[in-house]
């Protein structure tokens, strides 16, 4: 057996149904469109939003708010989750968080935020702080470096 001996099961498949190809046929006529109507001419079509002339979705839906086109989106850190770092780590990158996983891309900013505790000395560089981490990073002894 190999796969050009494959065959499908026997019923699985019927012929594809050849439309407007005389009245015998039972598909001849209107060719499966029925009489008039939007879809019956040949060229027809409709846009995949259209609703037969209801409002349509995207007008009915009331519109609120503003989108900053300009906002900057940040990968957050908390403190707290700095600890699960081996003790061999002294200066925080957003490399070594890529590393392990506490981010998840390394072209987009991070910033540091003050939830949980810091019992250790770090030094971060290259990320952004919130002003209650930097004083929790100086309470611990360690220091932020921005580029």
């Amino acid at each position: 057996m190999n796969l050009g001996s494959l065959k499908p099961q026997a019923g699985a498949r019927r012929p594809r149904k050849r439309i407007g190809r005389g009245d015998s046929s039972g598909h001849g006529g209107t060719a499966g469109r029925g009489h008039k109507g939007q879809l019956s001419r040949s060229g027809a079509k409709r846009r995949a939003w259209f609703e037969g002339g209801q409002m349509p979705l995207q007008r009915r839906v009331p519109k609120r708010g503003f989108t900053n086109i300009n906002r900057e989106e940040n990968q957050v850190v908390n403190l707290g989750s700095l600890m699960i770092l081996p003790d061999s780590i002294q200066e925080i990158t957003p490399d070594i968080l890529l590393q392990y996983r506490l981010i998840r891309n390394i072209s987009i900013p991070v910033k540091i935020l003050a939830d949980g505790d810091l019992t250790r000395a770090f030094d971060f560089v290259g990320v952004n702080v919130s002003r209650t981490a930097l004083e929790k990073i100086e309470a611990a002894k360690g220091s932020v470096k921005t580029l």
